[in-house]
């Protein structure tokens, strides 16, 4: 289903990779999802046996997409782009998705370590740092006590080399998970998974940011009515003013100004890379 109402993302189309479907929010493929049925398509997945990768996308991603191909593209690509913000729940419900809602990546994480007890899934965290994910795996098994950990990778504030990448590789298949949790902030976590999804043997790989700090107890999540306003990028800048006050004011304006372009039909947004594609943008990786 393409054509030219489609790439303005005013109607949806289905998911190269089988029925889902989605609607484009400024070039990206925004999956028509909530929390019950993202939670219930991973299960699938891993039943499966599928070989996937999933972005908890916000808005600051999908403007910070609007001028890096490769990040756009690593989205197109992966089994789900879940809406972890209300201004792209608004957008799915106002394509016709009405019954998507927020799929929140602490929200997501917890609703797959749960639904994931009955049949032992087994999870692998990477990322952050020693410490938090000490404190994260303490606590998610007291809620979880059935759940199984079965490893845990704090890498360092660099780039790894070939080799590192191919150790720790060789340490999650070792493991048998069938989820990995990236806790890496963004893009840094997209782009690890894109580039390591063939070398993985798990099923998925979730890319969640900062839900490691959360269940971990290091940070403040916005209470849940200003989680459903629309407003928690003004909780977090109140909360992280310094590191946050630049990207605030770039994204706030910027995606309320595109979003309206593309509704209003005066400027399109192609789900394909227009210089070399997708597909070449896999092959970079």
């Amino acid at each position: 289903m393409r054509n030219s109402a489609a790439a303005r993302g005013q109607t949806s189309g289905f998911h190269p990779k089988g029925s889902l479907e989605w609607t484009n929010v400024l070039g990206v493929r925004i999956s028509a999802v909530n929390l019950k049925s993202a939670t219930g398509l991973i299960e699938k997945a891993i039943e499966d046996g599928k070989r996937e990768y999933v972005c908890v996308r916000d808005a600051h991603g999908v403007v910070r997409c609007q001028k890096d191909p490769e990040l756009r593209s690593i989205h197109n690509r992966a089994f789900l782009v879940t809406p972890d913000g209300m201004p792209l729940v608004w957008a799915l419900r106002h394509a016709g998705h009405v019954e998507s809602d927020r799929v929140y990546g602490p929200d997501l994480m917890l609703s797959v370590f749960e639904a994931g007890r009955s049949k032992g899934l087994r999870h692998f965290l990477y990322g952050a740092t020693t410490q938090t994910l000490e404190q994260l795996e303490a606590r998610l098994i007291a809620k979880f006590p059935e759940a199984r950990i079965v490893g845990s990778y704090a890498p360092p504030f660099r780039d790894l080399s070939r080799q590192e990448e191919t150790d720790i590789a060789d340490r999650i298949n070792l493991s048998g998970a069938d989820i990995i949790w990236v806790g890496l902030s963004s893009p840094k976590q997209e782009l690890w998974m894109a580039r390591m999804r063939d070398r993985l043997d798990a099923s998925v790989l979730i890319g969640v940011g900062a839900a490691f700090d959360f269940h971990a107890g290091l940070k403040r999540q916005a209470p849940r009515f200003i989680q459903r306003s629309g407003f928690e990028w003004a909780f977090r800048l109140l909360c992280e003013p310094r590191r946050l006050w630049r990207r605030y004011a770039l994204v706030v304006p910027t995606f309320i100004s595109l979003t309206a372009f593309q509704r209003l039909g005066i400027r399109e947004f192609p789900l394909e890379d227009p210089v070399s594609g997708s597909g070449a943008s896999a092959q970079r990786l």
